[in-house]
């Protein structure tokens, strides 16, 4: 059964490799092989919902991303949240085309009368990408230092923007930044 909806921005295949790598080095240590086990896709998560109805997004994201371009990213640091999930992440370098791809995607919810939850308000949201989850907290400084061997930053470009059903994870539809053809 559905826990929920996010939109996600999709990386190009280098910097996606890069995540990888990531997950594929904590997977091979046994810190955490979550990611891997739900089938997600290394991202970004823009907007996410326990209730949304994929219909009514599908031609909101599709007009959207036909107006954007790809865009440039530097996933530049290391995180952790503070909370019980024990959640490690890249995050991207905070750009200004960043945080407004991400605000106007919410305005354009706005006007179609959908809200986007507190953590996902423009003047709150966190960008960052998910490369474990629920870490064991005794392998929590152990997974930071294997994340610290990473060559940071790595850069690259978010060059699509899709709706997903989780856990586990599965696509229901993603589009091109910038693609004007019609599907």
């Amino acid at each position: 059964m559905s826990q929920g909806y996010a939109i996600e921005l999709y990386f190009d295949p280098a910097l996606e490799n890069q995540v990888l790598k990531a997950w594929n080095v904590l997977a091979r240590r046994q810190i955490s092989t979550q990611l891997i086990e739900i089938e997600s896709r290394p991202h970004i998560t823009l907007f996410s919902s326990p209730t949304i109805e994929p219909a009514k997004l599908e031609s909101i994201i599709k007009t959207y991303a036909s107006k954007q371009e790809p865009l440039p990213l530097c996933l530049s640091t290391i995180g952790s949240f503070c909370n019980d999930n024990n959640v490690l992440f890249l995050a991207p370098t905070p750009s200004i085309p960043l945080l407004q791809f991400q605000s106007q995607l919410c305005e354009a919810f706005k006007r179609e009368g959908i809200e986007c939850g507190d953590e996902f308000r423009p003047e709150n949201w966190i960008p960052y990408c998910p490369v474990a989850q629920e870490v064991p907290k005794t392998r929590m400084a152990e997974a930071f230092c294997v994340l610290r061997e990473l060559k940071l930053p790595v850069t690259g470009y978010a060059m699509d923007i899709g709706l997903v059903e989780y856990s586990p994870v599965r696509e229901l539809f993603s589009f091109a930044l910038g693609n004007n053809a019609e599907a």
